[in-house]
């Protein structure tokens, strides 16, 4: 999903809260001495996060994922105003015990762009990159980095074909002539290697040499509905994934579906949700992730654009439904682990309540949970999304500031603590987590 701009930064009643008073002391540290203040030489050590069949590891043993995502951390970074917000999520990221954040390493032509055009970036938001990927480091958080959208937010493969047709090279006006026009792909490859060879202004490491990095992530939610075969998008999937893995031989690599059955796999068609649109997106969730170049899958989860008549009982049926369909096949026949990158209730729903995302936060946990202790595939889950209070223009209709909520809050940290209780907290985990884990003793 995602997204534009439209979106909450922090109050707090705890002891680890940020709060509003604290985000502006530190943008007037940022504005008067930038990063100074960091010691980014100190930096934690971290090892690089691997897959071992059905299993992700990191310092040899299982890795299973509390993570969530801020999408908008690259773009807060880029003002001193806003760059406070970044440590202030990751560190409550951290504090929480998530492991993973997904965000966007891509902005193409829009405000703050990353990519002002083909092969041309700014400098000032590259180093914003730098310093999220430098902070995150710090405070023990690795990140899901997703390189190009499937939707116009951000400027996303409209972005690319706008570029080809306005240099007069461009096969067709078409947004999915992304996936199949040379020239376009040409583009992307030459974004890909900037980013995965760029050397960080603050670390001195090369993004595809640091560890901070969990994975790549390619596209957001592809589509290329114009081809329902699924033919074009396999070919993109395959070329690009290949290219990816020709640059950086150190980093897992997914794709970023929302985890749609295609026409080829007739006996999972009833598992997508109702009606055939589903089917019809030139996506397929076996097909796309079973080549040797894609480390593991992802899925999506939202009920209630899917099933937007049912009431929420119904929803979360499906829900669990969906969730094991994925997670047997990843354990049966990808042999990979899957993560659901992406999950959320809306607020915009008739009689919409909190308790009502709580509940489906827990299905979601608890099937994770139950693949985990069973060493399968279901490798995490990522929530959509969260913000700190003072940033309603981020805000959606999905954005949680959890520390609001006690009982989200405990769902949270209590997912955290169990995961924990299975794999043993990572160096960067073990205070936060005896904090969190022995008040529920």
């Amino acid at each position: 999903m995602v997204k534009s701009p439209a979106r909450k930064m922090v109050s707090g009643n705890g002891l680890f809260y940020p709060t509003i008073g604290f985000a502006s002391c530190l943008a007037f540290i940022y504005l008067s001495f930038g990063d100074l203040w960091v010691n980014f030489d100190e930096q934690p050590k971290m090892g690089f996060v691997e897959r071992n069949g059905t299993q992700f590891m990191v310092d040899g043993r299982a890795f299973y994922i509390n993570g969530w995502n801020s999408y908008w951390l690259m773009d807060q970074a880029v003002e001193g105003y806003s760059r406070p917000r970044v440590r202030a999520m990751l560190q409550a990221g951290a504090k929480m015990g998530l492991t993973v954040c997904r965000t966007w390493a891509f902005n193409d032509g829009a405000y703050h762009a990353l990519q002002i055009s083909p092969g041309r970036f700014d400098e000032q938001v590259f180093k914003a990159l730098d310093h999220v990927i430098a902070e995150a480091r710090q405070q023990g958080i690795r990140l899901l980095l997703s390189l190009v959208n499937n939707l116009q937010a951000y400027g996303g493969k409209t972005q690319y074909v706008k570029w080809a047709w306005q240099e007069g090279i461009g096969l067709s006006s078409s947004n999915d002539s992304f996936f199949y026009d040379p020239s376009i792909r040409l583009y992307f490859k030459s974004y890909l290697k900037t980013v995965l060879t760029r050397k960080n202004t603050i670390t001195g490491i090369e993004y595809r040499n640091d560890p901070t990095i969990f994975a790549w992530e390619l596209i957001n939610e592809p589509r290329c509905i114009t081809d329902p075969s699924g033919d074009t998008l396999q070919e993109w999937i395959e070329e690009m994934s290949t290219f990816v893995k020709s640059i950086d031989k150190n980093h897992l690599l997914t794709l970023g579906l929302e985890g749609f059955y295609g026409p080829k796999n007739p006996k999972r068609l009833t598992v997508n949700p109702p009606e055939e649109w589903a089917s019809r997106l030139g996506s397929d969730f076996i097909r796309n992730n079973e080549i040797s170049t894609i480390d593991f899958a992802s899925i999506h989860i939202y009920p209630d654009q899917w099933l937007k008549a049912q009431k929420l009982n119904v929803k979360l049926k499906y829900i669990s439904k969906w969730m094991a369909s994925h997670i047997e096949d990843g354990d049966q026949k990808l042999k990979k682990p899957v993560m659901f990158t992406e999950f959320g209730l809306s607020n915009l729903n008739k009689d919409f309540e909190p308790s009502q995302r709580d509940r489906l936060y827990k299905t979601v946990f608890d099937a994770v949970y139950k693949s985990a202790k069973k060493k399968g595939s279901g490798a995490g889950s990522f929530v959509w999304q969260f913000l700190i209070e003072g940033m309603e223009e981020y805000n959606d209709d999905f954005g949680v500031v959890p520390w609001e909520r006690p009982s989200t809050y405990q769902l949270i940290t209590g997912h955290s603590c169990r995961i924990a209780a299975i794999q043993g907290a990572l160096v960067s985990q073990k205070t936060h987590l005896k904090k969190l884990c022995l008040r529920r003793r």
